[in-house]
């Protein structure tokens, strides 16, 4: 990050560097857009757990009067992520907005509420059908279930070889979630099975052209973030300047490989805000 505490890191790339000097630029036309569990929020054994990191909601609310918009984009429900965040009802977070399920719910922090559409069917479905199948093909050792409201997550972490079982569970699980409609999501030793239709990069796109923005920073951790990294690129082939960046983690090196900026985990992320934040003034 730099030997002084307001230095900004240089992102590795051309593309990178002229989204950074963007958003130093013009940041009120910036939107500042985050992955929650393993950017913001550290990643733990059991995600009911999980809590935003220490210094992020003082870092937000230091950058987001700064800034355009700052929009948070997972796939938790947005009030969960809202809850684990601690977002609600604090100063310079006044406009925050939380993208939840891949962008099909919305919280504004300026009502204080969700908005979402009618849940998809086969997620009632899958949910009933889930504990039975994964018995009869041998996976239930090991791996557990998390009931996301409009998905259903099978987590493989805790697995004698969470990398293994990831594995052998991602086709069965996907012909499970086709049968019904829905698609996988795979993340860190975790497959989610969702509707189809949103994605990361599906929500940051629209959100990024709701805004108007002439520029955009999106920070992540997983595969579900690569969406969202591939509507980076597609901004930058319409003159909308972009800084990928990768909250390090060498579970997932693909997505290390497509950023311009690597830091080290969320605590890497609240650095980056917060410099970013002081460079702003």
């Amino acid at each position: 990050m730099g030997s002084h505490p307001d230095s900004m890191p240089a992102p590795a790339t051309p593309a990178g560097r002229d989204g950074l000097d963007a958003i130093l630029t013009r940041p009120t036309r910036a939107v500042i857009a985050l992955d929650f569990d393993g950017t913001l929020a550290p990643i733990v054994p059991d995600p009911d757990q999980a809590r935003a990191h220490p210094d992020a909601v003082p870092a937000l609310a230091a950058l987001a009067p700064k800034v355009a918009s700052v929009a948070v984009i997972t796939g938790r429900p947005a009030g969960v992520a809202v809850r684990y965040g601690g977002f609600a009802g604090v100063p310079g977070l006044e406009h925050l907005v939380v993208l939840g399920h891949y962008g099909a719910e919305r919280w504004d922090a300026v009502s204080g509420t969700v908005t979402a559409p009618a849940p998809h069917p086969g997620v009632a479905a899958v949910r009933a059908e889930l504990p039975g199948f994964l018995d009869k093909i041998g996976a239930w050792q090991g791996t557990w279930i998390e009931e996301k409201g409009r998905a259903v997550a099978v987590h493989t972490r805790r697995a004698s070889d969470p990398q293994a079982a990831f594995e052998a569970l991602r086709e069965p699980l996907t012909d499970l979630a086709a049968r019904h409609g829905l698609i996988v999501e795979p993340g860190r030793m975790v497959l989610e099975l969702r509707p189809p239709g949103m994605d990361k990069g599906v929500a940051l796109l629209e959100y990024v052209r709701e805004i108007g923005a002439e520029s955009v920073l999106y920070a992540g951790d997983d595969l579900g973030d690569l969406p969202a990294f591939a509507a980076v690129d597609k901004l930058r082939s319409e003159g909308v300047p972009g800084l990928l960046v990768c909250s390090g983690s060498s579970e997932v090196a693909e997505l290390a490989d497509r950023a311009d900026l690597v830091v080290d985990g969320p605590a890497g992320v609240v650095r980056l805000l917060s410099t970013l934040a002081a460079q702003l003034g």
